[in-house]
């Protein structure tokens, strides 16, 4: 009798279980015991494969998907290529709005993907009507048999980390984690993850990350949306210039802002000191811890898990581009980084 075969059925066997890897070089001179949680083993490369598979199996649950339907969505990339990689599999069509933010990766791998993209401009208000918001609820309302995911405002999106992500690293640390540490944009991840551990432990610290630019820090602090807060920034899938109802603001103790500058150089030192090449808002989050330790909130029995969102291939004409990192300014006496140099042999 022959022996069976061991495969997975399709790619999507592959969502979650992501592994949690000890840091080791980055943190010296840190005090405490430092864990990255690392979603770019999905097999999209990000976090945001958990929601994709998650919102369209309880769509289909309900009756509201078929096959041949099409899914519409708004994202910064990370999102959309998910939802790609899953209406393929699925059988649907996949139409997004992404930010002209988004890296020239991204966009060429949604594509790459089947999905049909409008690129709409970054800089415009959240009411405005060529915001990706406002053009993904437009192309939702033109296209028969679509659904919008809308994971700024679907409480799906934090039940997505509530049943996976929040249950992996309770049981990967053995319930000994103290400190949560995760960026917050659309904040599914930070509030679904948040929520599952404060039931498991209500003293579990939920420290998050922001950016300069951003107004959830505030919003958190005072519940007050200030349009003074809001101007452009470079990350993308980090902050927001509204305030999306899937952040649960209640189950997160404690924001930080972090800078372009700053995360793009934590981003390429994760590379260099650990191996690790992830994402913007990986090294976004990383520098939140460097900030948080700073201010004296971990101790040396502290056990820190920190999510990092993607992969750093995403990124390559970005914050792993020396010319883009030049044009930004972001090479200066303090951060005077050299590129390895390239010798071709002739």
């Amino acid at each position: 009798m022959a022996k069976e075969i061991k495969a997975n059925h399709s790619i999507l066997e592959l969502i979650g279980n992501t592994p949690l890897i000890k840091l080791n070089k980055i943190t010296d001179g840190l005090v405490g015991n430092f864990y990255a949680k690392v979603e770019a083993f999905n097999p999209g490369h990000s976090s945001k494969d958990r929601i994709a598979l998650y919102i369209i199996e309880e769509a289909e649950k309900r009756g509201i998907l078929k096959p041949g339907d099409t899914i519409v969505e708004t994202t910064s990339g990370n999102t959309g290529f998910s939802l790609a990689m899953v209406s393929i599999i699925k059988g649907y069509e996949c139409i997004l709005a992404v930010s002209s933010k988004s890296s020239k990766d991204k966009i060429d791998m949604l594509r790459t993907m089947g999905a049909k993209v409008y690129v709409c401009p970054a800089h415009v208000s959240a009411d405005d009507e060529r915001s990706y918001y406002n053009v993904a609820k437009r192309l939702h309302e033109e296209t028969k048999g679509s659904i919008y995911i809308n994971q700024y405002f679907n409480d799906l999106n934090i039940d997505a980390h509530y049943k996976t992500t929040g249950p992996e690293i309770w049981e990967q640390t053995n319930g000994q984690i103290t400190h949560l540490v995760a960026c917050s944009g659309t904040g599914g991840t930070i509030s679904g993850t948040a929520k599952y551990l404060k039931e498991m432990n209500p003293n579990i610290k939920i420290l998050g990350v922001d950016a300069y630019g951003s107004v959830l820090k505030k919003y958190h602090e005072t519940k007050e949306f200030d349009t003074a807060e809001i101007y452009p920034y470079r990350i993308e899938g980090l902050g927001k210039n509204l305030i999306p109802t899937a952040t649960d603001f209640d189950v997160i103790d404690k924001f930080t802002k972090v800078s372009d500058e700053d995360s793009a150089h934590t981003a390429r030192e994760l590379a260099k000191k650990e191996g690790l090449f992830v994402g913007y808002t990986s090294g976004a989050a990383f520098q939140a811890i460097k900030q948080f330790a700073e201010e004296g909130e971990f101790t040396k029995n502290s056990n820190v898990v920190v999510i990092f969102p993607d992969h750093g291939s995403r990124y390559m004409s970005k914050i792993y581009s020396d010319e883009w990192m030049s044009e930004q300014g972001f090479f200066d006496s303090v951060n005077n980084e050299e590129s390895q140099k390239i010798e071709i042999i002739k």
